[in-house]
């Protein structure tokens, strides 16, 4: 693959992470670029700034998400053209290489549930030598960096939604920043944001827990096969990332995404876990209080005194993990 090359030569390096060529178009132009990790890239921009903002940008943490591989691939074709451009440090990272090759959404189990150092049975699973090697690249870039530290992690979900794209960001961040994050998802045409304040072992919670970057898992439309997805949908969110890459500012945003928050988690204890949503309804669906949501042999879910929305509902999940959030709007 070369940039003389076309949009789908790199379409197909980024989704088998195969990022060395486009690390030597920048660093034929004077960026420090490597790409050592397999599926991963870290490009400091040509200029000597010493306060550059630092993102990370990661895709493919789900092998069947593959709008976000697509939307990548077109913003490092383009930018490999015009190196010189870029105005912050890079890291690009593909996660389970292996699930996207296969066209499935994981190999053994959800990679995006073994971002921690405690993962009981889940340690023997082929997807944790990915989490390990992940989460040292993450380190590696984040390491001793005293200016402003992003992640967004790309992704899309299973269902439709009543929000097309919407984004979960980890409570922890504090409050100014997490205004600035407000405001590019604004500008990305994100409808709506989950505040969580519990990780479940996710990418975007790894990166703000242990190295304080302002971070995010985006959820970009639905899972479809690799070059079947429509991009048009997307535009906002390619833009607002393209201009951040090219200016190191966030891009001005008239409107906010609708802010939730999460107030029950649906963790699956046992095989006889059942949902009273079935496979028909939408993210965000609405549920009213008192509700019953779920039931697990003898305990209930319900839903509490005000309107909660499910999210992400999914009963086929392993037993131990989370089968679905609940969220109501952010007072």
């Amino acid at each position: 693959m070369t940039m003389e090359g076309g949009f789908q030569d790199t379409v197909r390096a980024v989704a088998a992470g195969e990022l060395a060529e486009l690390a030597r178009c920048f660093a034929h132009a004077g960026c420090v670029a490597e790409s050592t990790v397999p599926g991963t890239m870290q490009v400091r921009a040509c200029d000597d700034g010493l306060h550059r903002p630092r993102l990370l940008l990661s895709v493919g943490v789900h092998g069947d998400e593959t709008a976000p591989i697509e939307m990548l691939a077109h913003i490092l074709h383009h930018l490999a053209a015009e190196p010189r451009t870029l105005a912050v440090d890079l890291m690009v990272a593909v996660g389970n290489i292996a699930a996207i090759r296969q066209g499935r959404r994981f190999v053994d189990v959800d990679l995006n549930r073994l971002f921690r150092a405690e993962r009981g049975e889940l340690q023997v699973a082929a997807e944790a030598e990915r989490a390990d090697a992940l989460m040292q690249a993450a380190a590696s870039f984040f390491a001793g960096h005293d200016a402003a530290t992003w992640h967004l992690d790309l992704h899309a979900a299973i269902r439709p939604s009543l929000y097309p794209t919407f984004a979960v960001v980890p409570a922890g961040i504090d409050a100014p920043r997490r205004a600035m994050l407000m405001q590019w998802l604004g500008a990305a045409g994100i409808g709506a944001a989950i505040l969580n304040p519990t990780s479940a072992g996710t990418f975007s919670a790894f990166t703000a827990e242990h190295f304080g970057a302002c971070s995010a898992t985006v959820e970009l439309g639905q899972v479809g096969a690799l070059g079947q997805n429509d991009m048009r949908q997307f535009d906002a969110a390619r833009i607002a990332i393209d201009t951040f890459l090219r200016s190191g500012e966030l891009p001005a945003a008239s409107m906010r995404p609708r802010v939730f928050r999460v107030v029950q988690e649906l963790i699956k204890r046992s095989d006889a876990f059942r949902m009273a949503v079935d496979g028909t309804a939408k993210n965000f669906t609405p549920m009213q209080p008192g509700a019953v949501i779920a039931r697990d042999g003898s305990a209930v879910y319900r839903v509490g005194p005000v309107t909660e929305y499910v999210v992400f509902p999914n009963p086929d999940v392993r037993v131990g993990l989370r089968a679905g959030l609940m969220v109501a709007e952010q007072d």
